[in-house]
């Protein structure tokens, strides 16, 4: 399933360079999005400092009840102690902001936009529960947790019967698929749906890099982003070979490739995407309909991989028969 992410709406702060929708595109977008049975619009409060949410919100006036919407708290809003993280007082104050900006009495899905280690555990969930209870907030999710952190969660909600989250918002392509060694497996066990941010690697998977030739003036890549620091260069451009081999092999885009090989694999339950424009958002619709076969898979498999850190390269050498990963692992042969 595809997602319609917003952080192009409305530029400004670190995310101009992502975008700058403004609302009558926005509502073009989410009327094209409609129409192709994309219903699920994800958002957040630190995106363009609220902004987004506001454009959203008036992009889906008048049929609120035919989409659903998420968005996230925990970035840091204002200068104030109060204004970041995963407290009661916070909380509660940007969910009533959230919906005030999104012109809505409740959200499908909230996320905390990371963890909060100042904030005893039991008191973020047993918030986030009486959320739920009180109909503002139909589920819960995280974004950006480790296992650990994750998995401490889901014990605190299960020991109080509180609301667990359903969901886990995270950072998974071609270009890094370091997701696959502890989150993954750990989503498989407790059924946690994965939706996938940043499916593109911020651009690198756009077709627009490419070994030995300078960056594109003007696009997204001419701003370094956090995913760089994710997986290797060589790594990336060795997948890009690949790629260009099944652009014409199956007649599909760089993008469209990259994301229809996401939406197979393990736990991922939907891929957030957005758009600059009515016309990467068009190609963007294009990964869906249509399947990757088998072989293609696998060579888009063995061209990303990389050998995952201890203690997950020694599970795969030494028990994989008893723990197997839910994905092809390569191990070097000098580890």
């Amino acid at each position: 399933m595809l997602s319609f992410g917003t952080a192009t709406f409305a530029g400004g702060d670190r995310v101009g360079s992502w975008g700058n929708v403004q609302v009558d595109e926005a509502r073009r977008m989410v009327d094209l999005a409609l129409d192709a049975g994309v219903d699920f619009f994800d958002t957040a409060d630190i995106y363009s400092g609220g902004r987004a949410e506001e454009i959203l919100g008036q992009a889906v006036a008048g049929r609120r009840e035919k989409v659903l919407i998420g968005t996230k708290a925990n970035g840091r809003t204002g200068t104030g102690t109060n204004d970041a993280g995963s407290s009661r007082h916070h909380l509660t104050r940007a969910l009533e902001a959230s919906l005030q900006r999104l012109d809505t009495d409740y959200v499908d899905v909230y996320y905390l936009h990371g963890f909060d280690a100042l904030t005893p555990v039991d008191e973020v969930l047993s918030t986030l529960d009486d959320f739920v209870r009180s109909g503002k907030v139909r589920y819960i999710g995280c974004s950006n947790f480790s296992g650990w952190q994750l998995m401490k969660s889901l014990s605190v909600s299960e020991r109080y019967g509180w609301s667990r989250h359903v969901a886990h918002q995270a950072f998974y392509s071609l270009a890094s698929r370091e997701f696959e060694w502890e989150l993954m497996p750990l989503a498989i066990d407790q059924g946690i749906g994965t939706v996938v941010w940043s499916p593109l690697s911020q651009g690198r998977l756009t077709g627009k890099l490419r070994r030995d030739a300078p960056v594109p003036a003007g696009s997204r890549l001419a701003v370094p982003g956090e995913t760089e620091a994710s997986g290797s260069r060589e790594t990336l451009y060795r997948t890009i070979d690949v790629l260009d081999e099944l652009v014409i092999e199956t007649g599909k885009t760089i993008p469209q490739l990259a994301l229809n090989w996401l939406l197979s694999r393990p736990t991922v339950s939907s891929i957030i995407f957005g758009a600059r424009d009515e016309a990467q958002f068009i190609e963007n619709l294009g990964a869906v309909g249509w399947s990757l076969d088998d072989d293609q898979i696998a060579r888009l498999d063995a061209a990303s991989a990389t050998t995952p850190i201890y203690p997950y390269w020694h599970q795969v050498v030494n028990n994989s028969e008893r723990d197997p990963f839910p994905t092809s692992v390569t191990v070097r042969s000098d580890t």
